[in-house]
Formats: structure tokens, sequence, C-alpha cells
């Protein structure tokens, strides 16, 4: 007995040490992203300092933790959930150091300064800011930037450009990206992540130039070059943080389409992406049926949402078009922007908010930048339904579950249905948890809103209802009730099994 304790022990410890090894690398690597926003500062004649505390802190932290370990090379899939669980907690808290470091006393409190930078790193837009546009210009940039480097991975970033950190990088890289599983795109899983932020960043360039050409050739003045980086920064990681109190509402109705089709190719698949541009094929979009049911589900949205706006008069012609076209697609994406105050809709236009909310449970395509349940597990889900009923009636035929014509591995469908029943579970616990803390503090949340709040949180998508509706702010809830939704934007985030995995003892035994 005591030989066995003695071996899980040393067991354990290499597992830790190991993960904590390549932890410290990625955060201390994390450090050069300090040097923006300080470039920034200086054009801005803004306060540096905060910037290079922040860089030299986390720089200091990372190195001190790589050098009190050992081992990352022996990283493995059991250490990989530990890896990209801990490095986001990490990330979150060397995003809050300048706010916490600088002089803005929205976001003074540790609580806030962790809930907005979780928000950004995680790309769900959930906003503590009461005043958004009382931000300095390095600091609201900064902001922007942590939901671009949180887009697509911060471990898929650093598997992509940092060759010398020599991990096998699967069972990482499959750790953090959305979707059931990897759809390689070259034989080295270094070469796939170069791919995926080579996509992404082409679509962040042609967006920032699709939106400053806006402001240049006058169609919308309030569009500078400033504003055309911040909202590409996040757009294309279906983030939603905006620089502007109203959101997209600030702008015009040239940029508010602009930015749906750059939220529809957000939330869209950028493995299948890559591939019908490099093969010039763009049938392979037609052939792909999660494709298929992502722009059927985007349209059956905006219509259920534009019917009823025109029904109650709110808008009308292409008013009435572009708002529930903007919102179906800033929702079921997960990017959180608002063209319109919707919480005011709740009255007057209630159809149309619930089916905002119920597409916070969509989600965007697998190996995009969306979150939630994602449109991929749906397509399966039905599929496997289908079966079921075909094997109730037909209990000898063997029948495998099939995406684009190719068999699905059992193991694959298990996981899906273990997804989305922890899914629905832990949403269903944050709101009960959201609801109890607002009546135990006094705070003036319905269980509609916290509803709301869990799912909007949890599938990384922004702006819930009530004063934490699009145009309002998460300030007035409790600091309980912020470490919850900051539980449920990591948890979200890293699509959930490699953070519930930690806290079973399976993980931990040798």
């Amino acid at each position: 007995m005591i030989a066995a304790a003695e071996r899980l022990r040393r067991n354990v410890g290499v597992e830790v040490g190991a993960a904590l090894n390549l932890v410290g690398a990625l955060v201390k690597y994390l450090s050069l992203a300090f040097l923006f926003p300080a470039a920034l500062a200086v054009g801005y004649s803004e306060p540096v300092w905060p910037f290079l505390a922040a860089g030299a802190i986390t720089a200091g932290a990372g190195y001190g933790l790589e050098r009190a370990a050992r081992g990352k090379e022996r990283v493995g899939i059991r250490e990989g959930f530990l890896v990209v669980a801990l490095t986001w907690l990490f990330a979150a808290a060397a995003g809050a150091l300048p706010y916490l470091l600088g002089d803005e006393p929205q976001l003074q409190s540790p609580i806030n300064a962790y809930f907005e930078s979780m928000s950004g790193f995680t790309t769900t837009g959930a906003s503590v800011l009461p005043d958004v546009e009382g931000l300095s210009h390095s600091v609201a940039m900064w902001r922007q930037f942590t939901q671009w480097l949180g887009g697509m991975g911060i471990i898929v970033l650093a598997l992509a450009v940092l060759p010398r950190l020599r991990v096998g990088g699967r069972q990482l890289m499959e750790s953090e990206l959305p979707g059931p599983e990897l759809e390689p795109l070259a034989a080295s899983i270094r070469d796939t992540a170069r791919r995926l932020w080579t996509v992404y960043v082409a679509l962040t360039g042609l967006e920032i130039l699709a939106l400053a050409l806006l402001g240049w050739m006058g169609a919308d003045d309030s569009m500078s070059l400033f504003e055309a980086v911040a909202h590409a920064f996040s757009t294309m990681p279906t983030g939603g943080f905006s620089t502007e109190a109203r959101s997209i509402e600030a702008f015009g109705a040239a940029t508010q389409w602009t930015i749906v089709v750059f939220m529809a190719l957000a939330g869209s698949n950028f493995v299948l992406m890559y591939r019908a541009l490099l093969r010039r094929n763009l049938r392979a979009y037609a052939r792909d049926e999660e494709f298929r049911l992502y722009l059927g589900l985007l349209f059956l949205g905006a219509m259920a949402v534009l019917v009823e706006l025109l029904h109650v008069g709110l808008y009308s012609g292409e008013e009435a078009v572009r708002n529930a076209v903007f919102q179906t697609t800033s929702i079921m994406t997960t990017t959180g922007f608002a063209s319109v105050d919707f919480n005011e809709w709740t009255t007057v236009a209630p159809l149309s908010v619930m089916v905002l909310v119920a597409l916070m449970f969509v989600g965007g395509s697998a190996a995009s930048t969306g979150g939630s349940i994602k449109v991929v597990r749906h397509v399966l889900i039905g599929k496997i339904l289908r079966r079921e009923l075909d094997q109730t009636l037909h209990p000898d035929v063997v029948q495998p579950v099939r995406l684009n014509r190719i068999p699905v591995d059992e193991r694959t469908v298990r996981a899906v249905i273990a997804f989305v029943l922890l899914y629905v579970g832990i949403f269903v616990g944050g709101a009960v948890l959201l609801v109890v803390e607002a009546t135990r503090t006094g705070v003036d949340v319905t269980p509609f809103e916290a509803i709301a709040a869990s799912a909007t949180t949890l599938g990384n998508v922004g702006p819930a209802l009530g004063f934490a509706g699009p145009i309002g702010s998460f300030e007035p809830f409790s600091d309980l009730s912020k470490v919850i939704m900051i539980c449920l934007m990591w948890i979200g985030r890293l699509e959930i099994l490699p953070v519930i995995v930690l806290f079973t003892r399976a993980y931990w035994r040798a």
C-alpha cells in the first residue's frame, strides 16, 4: 500500500511538473503581447509603464515557473488537459495586469479586472465596464487585442510560431480548438496550426482594410483606422468587445453589413475555408452538411426575428432586415455585437428575444472561432436520434452515424452525447447559482435574465438581458456571481471536457 502511494506520488509529480514547465514557457512568451499596447500608448502619449510592468511580471512569472519545473517534452494526452486549463487561467491573470496597474477606476477591483480579461481571452465579450468610452486608447486596444489572441487559441498560436517548444502538439491543439475532433490540414500538427493562423490573420487584415475604406471613402465617418483595427480584432475571434458604448449601433449601415459578412466567415469552419480556397473549389461548402445547417439556421433565425419586428412595427424596410440579420448572426456566431439594444424587445417582441437566447445554444462551426455547442454537434445529435428511431423499428440493422458520408467513430458519438449533457447540466447549474446569489445579495435579476447570463457566459456569446444587456454591463452582479461567470467562460471556451476531467479521480490515478 505504501509503495503504491509512493508510486502514485511520483507519477503525479512528473505529470504536474511537465505541465507546469510547459505552462511557464507559454506564459513567458505571452509577455511579448504587451509590446503592442505599449507602442500604442507611446503614440497616443498615454502611460506606457502599466504595459511594460505587466509584460515584465508575466515574463518573470513564466520564466520562474519554467525553471522551477522540468519535462515539457514529456507532455502527453493526460498532461495536455492540465496545460490547456492552466494556460488560460494564467493568460487571463496576465491580461488583467494592465487594468490593475493603470489608473482606470472601473477596473481597480481584482474581480472586475479578471472578469474583463477572462471575457477577452475567451472571446466572450461580456463586460463589467459601465463607461467603455472612458478608456484610454491603449487600454481599449489591449482589451480588443486579448480577444484576437484568444480567438484561434493561445496554444495553437504557440505551436504555429514557437518551434522551440519541442512538444507533440496534437493533444494540446485538440483540447483547445472548438469542435468534436481536429481535421488536420497537413501531416504536421505545427503546419496545421500555421495554416489556421494564416487564414485568421488574412481575414483580420482584410476586415481592417474593408472597414478603414468605409471611413476613408466617407461611407461611415465614425470608422477611423483605430476603430477598424479594434473591431476587426473583435469580429474575427467572434468576441464582441467594442470601443463604443452602444456597440455597432454607433456606426453606419455600411459598416454593420460589412461586419455581418465577417462575423459569418468567423463562425464558419476555417479548415473547410482553407481547403476550398486552396483547391479553388467552392462546391466543398455545398457538400458539407455542417455548413448547410449553419446557413440554414442563420436564415431561419433571421426570418423569424424579421417577421416579428415587421409585425410589431419596430422597424421597416432595410433597417428591419439589417437588425434581424445582424443580431441573428452576431448571437449565433457568439460574437455578441449589437446593432440595436435588443434588450428593449423583451416586452414588444418577446419571440425575437427567445430566438436569440435559443441561438446562444447553437454556436458556430467546428474549427471556427465561435463558441457554444457548435453546429456540427447538432448535426450529429440529429443523426444519432434518427438512428435510434430507425433501430427501434429495425433492431437488427447496423447503421453507423455518418458525417459528409464518412462513418463517425462511436467514441466520437459518445463524446458528443457526453458533451451536450454536460453542457446543459452546467448551464442549468450556473443559472440556478446566479438566481440564488442574486436573491441573497438583493440584485434585481429575474430567472430568465439568469438563464440568459448563464447561457451567454458558458457559450462565450457576450450580452445577456436586463442590466447586462447588449448596451449594459455585468458590473451590478455581486463578486461571487462574477466568479461563477468567470468559471463558466473558462469552462465554455475549453469545451468543458478538458476542465471536467481534471476533477476526476481517474485523471490523477497512476
